[in-house]
């Protein structure tokens, strides 16, 4: 017979959420250096063209 499991805590709930919340911060973080480092062209990580669209 299936038994219901004991509710979580607010605050265990709260830490797992920050958790979780942190990591997509720290990918953020990332995202945004590397975007920098491209748009400057100081990046040795990724490789890029770097050809200039004139109109």
């Amino acid at each position: 017979m299936a038994v219901p499991k004991k509710r979580t805590s607010i605050s265990k709930k709260r830490i797992r959420k920050n958790i979780w919340k942190r990591g997509g911060y720290w990918a953020a973080v990332k995202a945004l250096s590397l975007a920098k480092s491209i748009f400057t062209g100081h990046s040795k990580s990724f490789l890029c063209d770097k050809q200039v669209i004139k109109p």
